[in-house]
């Protein structure tokens, strides 16, 4: 879809942005919950800061990287969650730090990783603008996160097309991690970004359609949004069942979100 450095150019917008909602922040702030597994502001950023460390050791595929594939081999379903609650002891002022150093480098060895090459990560092997989408996509959602609990109105950007692209591309991965198989059928997809633009994927003659909202979709996408809750339709049976478990992420999807209408 894009070059590395048109990625890596969004990835820095969308980091900064984050930044910017949570360099203020008092203490309490940053203890503010932000998931309904309690995750506050300070796991957000602890786990950004921790996947751009992972992905700079995928770079490397030296031995810090085979100790988080031993991790990883050790505790599948829950190290992420653990070397999270490890650094979120960090104080805010040196997460923050440390936050803006890890992004920094990842974006440098991102720049120089040669064409072609693909890097080892938990989830299939990828290349530079491929890693780079998945960071944008994490730091879109992680943002959304935080942006939702301190009550702050997300800019809606064009950059949401990356995190469209991986739901679309990692439509049988999504079957897979669910246990099942992504059905033959082929989904045409045609969404409207914040811009007004019309992005499209899949063959146009598809029987199968996903068609409104670009934003929604990623949040779909992301998991952050309810079925009932976005601004998403499906047209045939391949597509309706897509919908209910599209997911940008590599892992387990974890639990589904409610509909907003049953959240206390």
């Amino acid at each position: 879809m894009s070059t590395a450095t048109a990625v890596l150019a969004d990835l820095a917008a969308e980091s900064d942005q984050i930044d910017d909602w949570v360099s203020t922040l008092d203490d309490a702030g940053w203890d503010t919950v932000t998931t309904p597994e309690g995750w506050t502001v300070r796991h957000q950023i602890a786990h950004l800061m921790w996947t751009d460390r992972a992905s700079l050791a995928a770079i490397a595929a030296g031995e810090e990287w085979d100790q988080l594939v031993h991790l990883a081999q050790q505790d599948p379903f829950g190290f992420v969650d653990t070397e999270t609650e490890r650094l979120v002891e960090i104080a805010p002022e040196s997460l923050l730090h440390h936050w803006r150093d890890s992004r920094t480098r990842l974006a440098g060895a991102l720049a120089a990783v040669p064409g072609g090459t693909k890097i080892a990560w938990f989830g299939p092997p990828m290349s530079a603008a491929s890693m780079a989408t998945a960071r944008l996509m994490e730091s879109w959602a992680h943002g959304y996160d935080i942006a939702d609990a301190l009550g702050i109105d997300v800019p809606r950007s064009d950059r949401v097309r990356h995190v469209c692209h991986l739901g679309v591309r990692t439509r049988s991965f999504a079957y897979l991690m669910r246990g099942k198989e992504a059905p033959e059928a082929e989904v045409r997809v045609e969404l409207v970004g914040p811009s007004g633009q019309a992005w499209t994927w899949g063959p146009e003659d598809a029987e199968n359609r996903v068609t409104g909202s670009a934003w929604d979709f990623a949040l779909l996408a992301t998991r952050r949004r309810h079925r009932v809750d976005v601004d998403v339709r499906a047209e045939g049976e391949a597509a309706d069942d897509w919908l209910n478990v599209v997911q940008t992420f590599a892992g387990l999807p974890g639990n589904d979100p409610k509909p907003l209408a049953d959240r206390s």
